[in-house]
C-alpha cells in the first residue's frame, strides 16, 4: 500500500482528538475531549522563567490521596486559584464516586486519564457540567491535575481529570474568544507519586470502541480516593 501524502496525513491528524468517554442520556451522547498534543496549539514550550512563576507552594492546601493498583499518588488541589473545580473535585471524592473507578487513557508524553469508567467499563453517572477556570495562571506543565471537558465546550467540565505526563501548553489558557483557546482548568499538582504516573505511562494499551484510543491492556484501578487529614 502507498503512504498517505503528508498533506493528506497532516489534515487527518488536525480532524483527530482523544475521546475521553460517552455519556449515554436523555439528551444523547455527550463527549469530553484533549486535543492531541501539537494540532491547533500554537504555544510555545515554557521558558525556565515561565516554569519558575508556575512553582507554587503547596502551602495548606487540601490534599487528596489517590490509592491505585500500581501505588499512592498524592495531589495537592488549589482551591483559591479554581474553586469551583476543586468544589467538584472533592464532591466526587467525599461521596466515593472514584472509588474502583480506571484510569481509561494513558498516553505516554502526553496525560493519564481517569474518572469515568468502572474496571468493566461500564460508564458512571456524572453530576453535570462546571465552568472553566483555565485563565487562573496556572500551567498543564508536567505533574499538573487539570478537569478534562468537552472538545467544543469550555464550560463543560465534570467528573474527568487528567495528569500532564509532560508540559502540554497546548492545553493553556490563551483567550476567551472560543473552546478551542481557552484551554483546560488546572486545579491541582502532584506532590508524590509521580514515579507511579512515570511506570502507569510505559504500559501497553489499545483502542477501545467507546472508551479510549489508548486504554491500557491490563486495568489500571483507581481503588480509593480520600481527602487526607
Amino acid at each position: 500500500m502507498n503512504a498517505l501524502p503528508k498533506n493528506l496525513l497532516l489534515l487527518l491528524l488536525a480532524g483527530f482528538s482523544l475521546i475521553a468517554c460517552s455519556k449515554n442520556d436523555d439528551t444523547g451522547t455527550v463527549n469530553q475531549d484533549v486535543a492531541i498534543p501539537g494540532v491547533d496549539s500554537g504555544r510555545p514550550p515554557l521558558s525556565d522563567a515561565v516554569r519558575s512563576q508556575q512553582d507554587v507552594a503547596i502551602g495548606d492546601y487540601p490534599k487528596v490521596e489517590l490509592v491505585t493498583s500500581r501505588g499512592r499518588i498524592v495531589i495537592a488541589l488549589y482551591n483559591d486559584k479554581a474553586p469551583a473545580n476543586v468544589r467538584n473535585f472533592l464532591a466526587y471524592v467525599d461521596s466515593g464516586y472514584y472509588d474502583n473507578t480506571v484510569f481509561h487513557r494513558v498516553v505516554d508524553n502526553l496525560l493519564v486519564q481517569g474518572g469515568a469508567f468502572t474496571p468493566d467499563y461500564r460508564i458512571k453517572t456524572d453530576r453535570g457540567f462546571v465552568r472553566s477556570e483555565a485563565g487562573n495562571g496556572l500551567r498543564n506543565t508536567r505533574g499538573t491535575v487539570a478537569a478534562a471537558r468537552r472538545l467544543n465546550d469550555a464550560d463543560a467540565a465534570g467528573a474527568q481529570f487528567f495528569i500532564n505526563l509532560v508540559d502540554n501548553p497546548q492545553f493553556d489558557f490563551v483567550s476567551t474568544a472560543d473552546a478551542s483557546t481557552r484551554g483546560y482548568t488546572v486545579f491541582g499538582r502532584v506532590v508524590e507519586g509521580m514515579d507511579v504516573l512515570d511506570e502507569i505511562r510505559g504500559v501497553p494499551t489499545k483502542a477501545r470502541e467507546g472508551v479510549s484510543e489508548a486504554v491500557p491492556l491490563q486495568p489500571i484501578i483507581l481503588q480509593q480516593a480520600r481527602q487526607q487529614d
